[in-house]
């Protein structure tokens, strides 16, 4: 199932960001993530932050963005490992930061775009395993 359709990036702004309901929506949910994650993570929490390292990878693969560093990779490691101390914490924080930097100035359009990017790269990626 995906999240968006084809309709979704046809009706959506092609120079407007998300609406602010959504961003907040989606900001709030991987903030409450990461603070579960100082604690103890849960696999929703896990999620919702392999969704924002997954969007921002799809983002750099589109070129709207570039990870030089390679900051993208190593919060994916720590997500996959489960395992968070403070350089990884920071990391994410870092992470969620330019994420909702960017929901902010790319187009709807392009977002929901990047977000069936995703998907698909993710159902691939899992054929493939």
């Amino acid at each position: 199932m995906t999240t968006y359709t084809h309709w979704d990036v046809l009706l959506a702004s092609p120079t407007e960001p998300l609406p602010l309901k959504k961003r907040q929506y989606q900001m709030d949910l991987m903030r409450t993530s990461l603070e579960h994650c100082k604690t103890e993570s849960r696999l929703e929490d896990i999620a919702a932050l392999a969704t924002a390292v997954d969007l921002m990878v799809t983002l750099c693969d589109m070129g709207y963005l570039e990870d030089q560093d390679k900051a993208l990779e190593d919060a994916m490691v720590a997500l996959m490992l489960d395992d968070f101390n403070d350089i990884e914490i920071k990391l994410l924080e870092g992470i969620l930061e330019d994420y909702e930097m960017v929901m902010e100035n790319i187009p709807a359009r392009t977002m929901i775009m990047a977000h069936r990017a995703t998907e698909n790269r993710i159902k691939k990626e899992k054929v493939a395993a």
